[in-house]
Formats: structure tokens, C-alpha cells, sequence
């Protein structure tokens, strides 16, 4: 499902170009071939010796993400990587190194930051529009069949899917929301399996405070039936802005300043169906990638940016575990 998007964002980005596809499944390899283009493999190394290949988008479960962005890093290859940047600190670190030690580009995908409403956030907070931060809260208030647990082995799992609701669903805003705010100090959190036969959470809750003193309430799962779009809150000294499913809903200050549409109808949430989501944010995260091999920088989003929202999940994870507040290194 999500190779997909990435293959319908890439055909929409001028500069960008699909040439290969790696499949374990041959018939599944020709198949994605056929219907976006490039030329199927099966074989890692093969794949990774095609001289036309320069990035590779790692879209398989994401506990195998170090399993195939390090060979790709090690052939020279630049990597985008879908989210969570892996499940383990561990792995995470092992990918970051590869590509370091490579000189490649390493990107941790995260369309949520490139959304224009979340850009405008991110200024006004950069230029001090809230002035002293008080508090910033989350809800990815989500719905998930068991059929999208059981439609795949890996779905539900620690061993590839790192975790549940926190880490698949809620880990764009997590990494939303320290990026806006800032580092996250500590975390309590408790966890739940409620309402679906799988081993990890359908429920996360937790209290986040931030190195700068704001505080945080955030709150994954996926039982809310039918599905409610995720919910950004941030409020500071001089006022609020409040974000649902990346567009502005609410967003008033004490003093006069720049206004922003906050009805600008429903946004992009997968909040019922995975298969809601467009391709329109990873569009934007590979026409950054784009922007980066071309200018010779940085991807806006690197592989410590992606460590970053990881650990801090796995902060929680501890947390609810052992009944106590963790604090972040």
C-alpha cells in the first residue's frame, strides 16, 4: 500500500523518475512494474547494481528497514526510508551509520512537516508569535479493523511493526510535535491492548513534558471507532492554534497579527482507512530529496531527525512498562 503512494508521488515530481522495484514476490515485482513503471527485480544485489538507481525508497515493514537501507547506503545509494526510521534504537543507529560511513543521503520520511499549514505553525513558533510555550497536546483518536491487523503477518507486532498505535499511527505527530515545540525531558505514560487480538497497544496515553517547561498531553490508538482525524494543540502566553487532520481550526492571539483560514475544509487523514492518506505529502518529501542531491545538502528530514520521535516512543514504551517517569537522554 504504501509503495504505492510513494510510486504516485514520485511520478508527480518533475526531476523525479521510478526505474526499479524490488520484490521478494516476482509476479507482485512485474506487477508494480506494470502499473508505475521501472524494471522489476527480485534479487537485492541485482537491484542495487542498476547503474540508473540513485535513491532508494525502503517501503517494506519497518522492522526490516536497517535489513535493506544498509546494503542500499553501502552500494552508494541514497535512501529514503518510511517511517518509524525503524524499531529499535539499535537498528536505527546501525542505518544512520551506514550512510555516514557511505557518504550518502539518509531520509526519514515525515510528510506531516511539510504540509503548509504545519509550515506556517512551525514560523509563527520560530518567530516567538506564542511567546512563552505552556502546552502542547496530541490525539490520534484512529480506527483499525482487525482485518488490517490480520491482512498481513507483520501487522500488530513488535518484531516488525516495532509497536501499535504509537508507533505506526502516532508517529507522524510525535515527531510533529517535538520538532514544533522542542525536546521532550520526560515522559509517563500507560499502555492498552483493548480492543484488538494483537500484541501490541490499540491505546497509548501519555504526559510529555518538554526541556522548556511546556507540558503535553498525547494520546494514540486505534479503537475509536469510526475514526476521528488527529488533532494538534498548541498554546502559549500569547494564545492558541489548534490543527485537525493538518489544517487550521482554531488560531487566536491576544495581539493582532497575520490570519490564517482556519476553514478550509476537511484535510488528509488516514483516521478511518490507511488507504485515505494521498500522496500528496510524500510528493513534498521527495521533491525535497530531489532539492538535496541538485543543491548538495541535506534532506530536510535526516536519519537523526527520524531517531529523534523513536526515541521518544520507546521512552513511553518504558514508561508504561515500569509505571514511572522516564527522562530522555
Amino acid at each position: 500500500m504504501i509503495a504505492a503512494k510513494h510510486a504516485q508521488a514520485i511520478k508527480s515530481v518533475p526531476g523525479a523518475k521510478l526505474v526499479a522495484a524490488l520484490s521478494s514476490d516476482a509476479a507482485k515485482a512485474a506487477d508494480f512494474a506494470a502499473r508505475f513503471g521501472g524494471t522489476p527485480y527480485t534479487d537485492l544485489d541485482a537491484f542495487l547494481a542498476d547503474p540508473a538507481l540513485q535513491v532508494v525508497n525502503v517501503c517494506v515493514p519497518s522492522g526490516d528497514h536497517a535489513r535493506y537501507g544498509v546494503p542500499a547506503a553501502l552500494a552508494g545509494k541514497h535512501v529514503m526510508v518510511e517511517k518509524p526510521i525503524e524499531v529499535s534504537l539499535e537498528a536505527a543507529d546501525r542505518l544512520i551509520a551506514a550512510s555516514r560511513q557511505a557518504g550518502v543521503k539518509l531520509a526519514v520520511i515525515s510528510q506531516r512537516r511539510f504540509e503548509p499549514d504545519v509550515q506556517k505553525l512551525k514560523k509563527a513558533l520560530d518567530d516567538g508569535l506564542f511567546g512563552q510555550l505552556l502546552s502542547a497536546d496530541v490525539f490520534i483518536k484512529w480506527w483499525r479493523t482487525q482485518e488490517y491487523y490480520d491482512s498481513a503477518d507483520w501487522r500488530g507486532t513488535y518484531k516488525l511493526d516495532g509497536g501499535g498505535a504509537l508507533m505506526n499511527q502516532g508517529v507522524h505527530y510525535v515527531d510533529v510535535v517535538q520538532w514544533l515545540v522542542g525536546p521532550v525531558k520526560s515522559v509517563r505514560a500507560i499502555t492498552r491492548t483493548a480492543a484488538h487480538k494483537i500484541e501490541v497497544e490499540d491505546l497509548a496515553l501519555a504526559l510529555l513534558t518538554f526541556e522548556n517547561g511546556a507540558v503535553g498531553l498525547l494520546e494514540a490508538s486505534t479503537l475509536h471507532y469510526p475514526g476521528l482525524p488527529e488533532r494538534l494543540e498548541i498554546t502559549g502566553q500569547n494564545g492558541t492554534a489548534v490543527l485537525e487532520a493538518g489544517k487550521f481550526k482554531v488560531w487566536e492571539f491576544k495581539t493582532p497579527g497575520e490570519k490564517v483560514q482556519t476553514d478550509g475544509g476537511p484535510g488528509d487523514s488516514g483516521a478511518k482507512n490507511p488507504g485515505d492518506i494521498s500522496s500528496q505529502g510524500h510528493a513534498y518529501q521527495i521533491a525535497d530529496m530531489v532539492a538535496t542531491l541538485r543543491e548538495g545538502r541535506d534532506p530536510a528530514i535526516t536519519g537523526e531527525d527520524g531517531r529523534k520521535p523513536l526515541q521518544i516512543i520507546q521512552a513511553i514504551y518504558q514508561s508504561a512498562r515500569e509505571n514511572r517517569e522516564i527522562f530522555l537522554d
